[in-house]
């Protein structure tokens, strides 16, 4: 955990919505995430978390607002007064910046793990094979799977699997990390393994935006847990405070199933 009181926002929100069709999912997201920090976002499925995340890397297009990853537009650019899409190419290499591991994994099944990590140096930054090589190598051996180098996704079990998928995240020197629910497909003797590397981001500086049920790990890691409702930041705090001692009803109604 870091001390952030005098850091910039790394990532600012700025009310972001976003709705499907008649369904409003988000309303009105506003949240600032200093350099280094490492925030988890609790709250029932169907709160609107995931789309927050995917909001954050452009992988859902907000409805409104804006997203702002140190101090540059994400997605858009500013053209005779008015906000317009970035071409792919530039949307490519700004989600270079922001690394997300997924709930369940997304490896490409028909490369190995090494074939994984390299995907995004030597096709969206154009790093010579040899070198991304390397660097994927040292990656795998950062996450404890150095021998599976060679190995494919369904050589793997899911913990070493989710291990590959943050290394390949990570393979592209990201400013911020984005986990979605990173654990939630794992079986519960190998959960352990995914958060050690977790906490090892964590303890080395990475800012992380984390969407977990795991209250442990967000009192243990998080320098502040954010519950999110029906699409709104009900409330936020130090994890000690809010998983301890919220102050709203449905804060204290949603940790009670969990805790």
């Amino acid at each position: 955990m870091t001390t952030t009181a005098h850091a910039h926002p790394l990532l600012r929100l700025q009310g972001i919505h976003k709705s499907f069709g008649d369904s409003q999912v988000l309303k009105g997201i506003d949240l600032d995430i200093t350099v280094g920090e490492v925030v988890c976002l609790i709250g029932a499925s169907g709160s609107g978390k995931t789309t927050l995340l995917r909001c954050v890397n452009r992988l859902e297009v907000p409805t409104a607002g804006r997203v702002i990853l140190d101090r540059e537009l994400i997605g858009e650019y500013t053209r005779r007064n008015r906000l317009v899409p970035l071409p792919p190419g530039e949307l490519a290499k700004q989600r270079a910046s922001i690394g997300m591991v997924f709930q369940h994994f997304n490896l490409f099944g028909n490369k190995t793990a090494i074939e994984n990590i390299i995907e995004g140096p030597t096709q969206v930054t154009r790093t010579p094979k040899h070198i991304a090589q390397q660097a994927a190598m040292e990656l795998l051996d950062r996450v404890g799977l150095a021998e599976k180098a060679d190995s494919y996704p369904r050589q793997l079990s899911g913990g070493q699997q989710q291990r590959v998928a943050i290394a390949r995240a990570l393979a592209m020197s990201p400013k911020l990390m984005l986990f979605d629910e990173p654990t939630s497909a794992l079986d519960p003797e190998i959960v352990g393994e995914v958060l050690d590397v977790m906490r090892s981001l964590a303890s080395d500086g990475m800012t992380m935006l984390v969407v977990t049920h795991e209250m442990s790990f967000a009192r243990d890691v998080a320098d502040r847990v954010v519950f999110m409702d029906d699409g709104v930041i009900v409330e936020q705090g130090p994890p000690n405070e809010l998983l301890s001692a919220p102050r709203h009803e449905r804060t204290r109604r949603f940790l009670s199933r969990l805790l």
